[in-house]
């Protein structure tokens, strides 16, 4: 997707021609720039042809003083080649108006692609200056194009015109798409509501870049040290290697750190007997941003929230999950809902009977405990051990993170045909970061693959995918460069990394992201790869993490790391019977997010929100078990607060679960998980079709007919908890 089309706006000075021009460029033209400072220009790698492998960005070329003069070139080149479209005498036509908008801004896609990713995974505080500066100038530029009367007038021309313009269907595919992003953008706004708009839309970017920040620093400045044996107690040997390795990481040799990374105080939770550290790191972990300090973010919720509601209400909505989900496959607040509170009563259900399986487990050890969130994680463990024989300390020597690599490049190349190469010598942003080259099945290069797997304090938490190129054929034959990134703790010196299954699930998600940015197959930058639908985009992903459970995969793949032995079958076993263990609490712990999320942003006046009293007083309303919190608290809640990405959109991954539960099912009853016809189906309609059609097409293109809820029910273990 275009970068104007997911911007915000900033202060902006209002043109004759009706266009919006940033403030801050509209004083100097491309040409006065360059003459002001040539000497900078000529060393600035982003004013250069890379000329690495692949055009890969030169990270090891690129400063952070590099970043705002080619985000001010980027913008103001954009404006000229806007400028133009709209300056034509002719006619609007396909032609001189959405491929030029598309072909348009090229400077600052690269830019700005090259600056996110390194703002998310390996970030400084220069870099953190520059991202809080230029957030409302990029926010101004993006409301330069999209609130340009004239170029919108082209556009609705088209649009209105498009049954008789002999489109391509991905040409109407991306007309439609244009014509609605202008209009959800506020194009159809007048004088001082169009005014108003920009200004919301500024004040939402500066917004969200300091939630975000916030959430880092929080994250950044929390370690539980650990200097004395009855502190280790219980942890297993992978844990306290990977905490040795953080405390070595962060100025404390010979001593053991936790930090906030999940990878990191998940497996804390889960093994530790002291329950007074457990405590402490648990109410650290859920406290992020809600500490009543400078990265306080309660405050910023509150504006965000009221802005929000403020910018549907210019819309013609009278809440912003009526205006957010009109452009998504669910259409409107009330079918999320439907769909959250199907799973929500049984999942309670399943929850009670989870908590009070621990209570008696604890009562049996003689802990006059009442089981507290610190404790769900120690005594589900303990549960596992107990009805199937199996923990994590046994499960986590065979699943090496570069056996799940190759196990995930594996599936692409029996899915697919898709092959991958370690690439050496290729420029990165960090050590830990390995590149690799993707080949289609006939051999010729498909894309470069980014893999960053390790936590670290310069990361942001979490796991995402992106592109620092996208696939197009407009241009040219543009291959994609993509990237994943986790945030697993890194094993000690010598020593391989360990994942947990979770963890291994996590790996095959995100790839199955990648993998849908680098199968890409389309003409138009606007749909490429994850350019669909926000309910639709984790389909692609989720399907993919059901190969990690399969026998066939995992008797090959899962070694163990000292005796290279396959996981035994006994143990194979125990895990795939286990795989709806402990689902009551993970289906409430998400669906609470989703749901809190869609309360939100069901709000018609904000005004006075105090966060922590409307998340409590939800949560009470919804039933929420006192001993599960929500998986993403609203303090750090970055989903729906760092910009709009998922805001009333945290159901997504509920919706995509119930097509990639039903979709996976196809290939059980083909009996074969790699079936050839319905790997092609899957190919040809979902990885390489991005958002070139509609995404239900898409599905029933692949899987013959709708999906059914059933299987997301059955995998969730929920089938035999329903609420009549």
């Amino acid at each position: 997707m275009k970068s104007y089309l997911m911007a915000g706006a900033s202060a902006l000075i209002l043109s004759l021609s009706g266009a919006m021009v940033p403030a801050a460029l509209a004083a100097d033209t491309p040409t006065q720039m360059a003459q002001a400072d040539k000497a900078k220009m000529s060393e600035n790698p982003f004013f250069q042809e890379w000329k690495t492998p692949f055009g890969v960005p030169p990270f090891d070329a690129i400063k952070p003083a590099h970043f705002r003069p080619a985000f001010e070139k980027g913008m103001a080149d954009q404006l000229v080649e806007i400028k133009a479209i709209t300056d034509t005498k002719a006619a609007p036509t396909f032609a001189n108006t959405i491929d030029a908008m598309e072909k348009s801004g090229q400077l600052l896609d690269r830019v700005s692609a090259v600056f996110s990713n390194l703002t998310s995974s390996n970030t400084n505080d220069e870099l953190d200056k520059i991202q809080r500066d230029m957030a409302p100038l990029l926010a101004a530029h993006g409301n330069a194009i999209n609130l340009n009367a004239t170029l919108f007038q082209r556009i609705s021309t088209l649009y209105k015109q498009r049954d008789q313009l002999k489109l391509t269907p991905e040409q109407s595919r991306v007309l439609e798409r244009y014509y609605l992003g202008f209009v959800r953008a506020g194009a159809e706004l007048q004088g001082a509501q169009r005014e108003r708009m920009a200004a919301i839309l500024e004040r939402l970017a500066v917004l969200s870049t300091k939630f975000s920040q916030n959430v880092l620093a929080d994250e950044k400045g929390y370690k539980l040290v650990l200097t004395s044996k009855d502190q280790l107690a219980g942890l297993p040997d992978f844990v306290v290697a990977a905490a040795s390795q953080a405390a070595k990481d962060r100025g404390e040799a010979g001593k053991y750190v936790i930090t906030l990374s999940r990878s990191s105080i998940e497996p804390f939770l889960t093994f530790s007997d002291n329950r007074a550290l457990r405590e402490q790191a648990w109410k650290a972990w859920i406290a992020r941003g809600d500490n009543g300090d400078e990265h306080d973010n309660n405050a910023v919720i509150t504006e965000i929230v009221q802005l929000r509601i403020e910018r549907a209400n210019l819309l013609g909505y009278k809440t912003f999950a009526e205006y957010k989900l009109a452009d998504t496959m669910a259409k409107n607040p009330q079918a999320v809902s439907d769909l959250l509170m199907q799973v929500w009563e049984p999942a309670k259900v399943r929850a009670a009977e989870e908590r009070d399986e621990m209570q008696k487990l604890a009562a049996k050890e003689g802990q006059n405990i009442q089981i507290e969130p610190w404790d769900w994680y120690y005594y589900a463990e303990k549960v596992r051990k107990a009805k199937y024989d199996l923990n994590e300390e046994e499960i986590k020597p065979y699943f090496q993170l570069d056996k799940m690599v190759e196990a995930m490049f594996y599936t692409a190349n029996r899915l697919f045909g898709v092959t991958f190469t370690e690439l050496k010598g290729v420029p990165t942003y960090h050590p830990d970061v390995k590149v690799y080259e993707a080949k289609d099945k006939d051999g010729k290069h498909l894309a470069v693959f980014y893999s960053d797997n390790f936590a670290r304090p310069s990361k942001r938490s979490g796991a995402w995918m992106s592109s620092l190129r996208s696939q197009e054929k407009l241009s040219g034959d543009i291959r994609p460069i993509v990237l994943n990134n986790n945030n697993f703790a890194k094993g000690a010196e010598g020593q391989p990394t360990l994942l947990s299954f979770d963890d291994a699930t996590t790996l095959f998600h995100e790839f199955g992201h990648g993998l849908h940015g680098m199968l890409s197959n389309v003409t138009y930058p606007q749909v490429s790869g994850t350019g669909v639908l926000r309910d639709f985009v984790e389909f692609p992903s989720q399907v993919l993490e059901h190969w990690v459970a399969e026998p066939q995969i995992l008797q090959k793949f899962a070694v163990h790391y000292k005796t290279g032995k396959p996981i035994p079958k006994e143990l194979l076993d125990k895990i795939i019977a286990s795989q709806t263990f402990n689902q009551g609490f993970a289906t409430v712990s998400y669906t609470s997010s989703a749901l809190v999320d869609l309360a939100y942003h069901s709000l018609t006046d904000a005004k006075g929100l105090n966060p922590d009293t409307f998340e409590r007083e939800t949560l009470t309303k919804l039933g929420m078990p006192k001993e599960i919190v929500m998986r993403h608290r609203s303090p750090h809640f970055s989903h729906i607060f760092s910009g709009d990405g998922y805001s009333s959109g945290y159901y997504s991954y509920m919706w995509a679960e119930v097509l990639d539960a039903d979709g996976f099912n196809a290939f059980k009853e083909a009996g074969d998980i790699f079936d050839p016809t319905l790997s092609k189906k899957l190919l040809e309609n979902v990885y390489s079709a991005g958002g070139s059609r509609d995404p239900m097409e898409a599905y029933i293109g692949f899987r013959g007919r709708a999906p059914k809820v059933d299987a997301l029910l059955k995998n969730r273990g929920l089938l035999d908890n329903r609420v009549n």
